[in-house]
């Protein structure tokens, strides 16, 4: 008796789209619900400054980006789109989004900072959404943000700059740091001894 199997469906970028868009006629996304079987990589690679590339080429459509940006899922180190029927792996250089505005609303430590990405997501700094500072071996820092399930945007350097003036002192630990108030909590920026 021969066995048969299902013929194994190479994963394509129309295909996702066309899943995706199916999925978001119901509401954003539940990725996080979603566990299918892996079905190999694809050619995506999202660069640092938030440029999708497909096959080598940039994804000139912002509704498709945006389309994938709302299927994409972290595990660990590593990254997929998924849809209730299937999950690759793309490749992230950095962080998935780049955080191009922020707002600040009031002051002090009634401070909120609205962020919005460059996939049209917006939240505010805060318990669920916190900022975090990592620095290369040159001591450049690269401002983060996070934006939902383990999922980051890089804040790009302008607003950067623009969230550095309105820096104050606070403590983290023992120290007295200069960081960013938002939401009734402090992130550290950099401590004050280094200034």
């Amino acid at each position: 008796m021969t066995e048969t199997h299902k013929p194994v469906k190479t994963p394509s970028a129309d295909g996702l789209a066309a899943a995706a868009g199916e999925a978001a006629k119901k509401g954003p996304p539940p990725v996080h619900l979603w566990d299918p079987p892996f079905c190999g990589d694809l050619d995506i690679e999202i660069r640092r400054d938030g440029t999708w590339f497909y096959l080598g080429t940039p994804i000139g459509r912002e509704p498709l980006v945006k389309l994938f940006a709302s299927i994409l899922k972290r595990e660990g180190d590593d990254y997929f789109l998924v849809t209730p029927v299937e999950k690759v792996g793309i490749r992230v250089v950095d962080a998935p989004f780049v955080a191009v505005d922020a707002e600040a609303v009031g002051a002090g430590e009634a401070q909120s900072l609205r962020f919005r990405t460059n996939v049209g997501d917006e939240v505010t700094a805060g318990p669920e959404h916190p900022i975090r500072i990592s620095f290369d071996a040159s001591g450049e820092p690269s401002p983060y943000i996070h934006i939902r399930r383990g999922l980051e945007a890089l804040i790009d350097r302008k607003t950067f700059y623009r969230l550095v003036d309105l820096a104050q002192s606070g403590k983290h630990g023992k120290e007295d740091w200069l960081g960013l108030w938002s939401e009734h909590r402090f992130f550290p920026i950099i401590p004050m001894a280094e200034l």
